[in-house]
């Protein structure tokens, strides 16, 4: 958080599919605004997302998508039953690797992040343990994991972040 820049800052909090579709045009708009309103650039612009709860998924990277997107898709609202094999905040439109490119920085819930080891695992066989390394080290580009999506909420607004929700 404390390497973004300082002067303008934008936290938001996604906790649905639905709530990150939205942000990831909310952060768009922060970029855009900042650079024709008032002539920054992106690199000025200090924008923090935050992937926590049902949206937590989002914060992982394609390749884990296409080995467990079925587990995700059945406690995603909004998610496609079919079982996506892809990252659907990566899939048109403002995406995250997009956003990433302009700055943008994630904050993926470490805490649901173990939630979703131990449900992948059970549908699996393997070790919740196991597969929590193996989403941490595939998060999408710009993403940290954060002990819990909530706190880093509020550590971000302690530093300055203006908060925006997505849902």
């Amino acid at each position: 958080m404390d390497t973004l820049p300082s002067a303008h800052r934008t936290v938001f909090d996604a906790t649905s599919l639905e709530g990150v579709d939205d942000i990831r045009r909310y952060a768009s708009n922060v970029f855009l605004a900042n650079r024709t309103g008032y002539g920054l650039e992106s690199r000025d612009v200090g924008v923090l997302i935050v992937l926590r709860h049902y949206a937590t998924p989002c914060g992982y990277n394609d390749a884990i998508w296409a080995k467990y997107g079925s587990v995700f898709a059945s406690e995603m609202k909004g998610a496609d039953a079919k079982a996506p094999t892809a990252n659907p905040a990566n899939a048109s439109g403002e995406t995250l690797d997009g956003l990433s490119a302009q700055g943008a920085h994630f904050a993926v819930c470490q805490m649901a992040t173990r939630r979703y080891s131990g449900m992948i695992a059970r549908s699996t066989n393997g070790t919740a343990d196991a597969i929590f390394e193996e989403l941490a080290k595939n998060l999408v580009r710009n993403a940290h994991l954060t002990p819990a999506g909530i706190v880093a909420l509020g550590r971000a607004q302690e530093r300055g972040f203006t908060f925006g929700y997505g849902g």
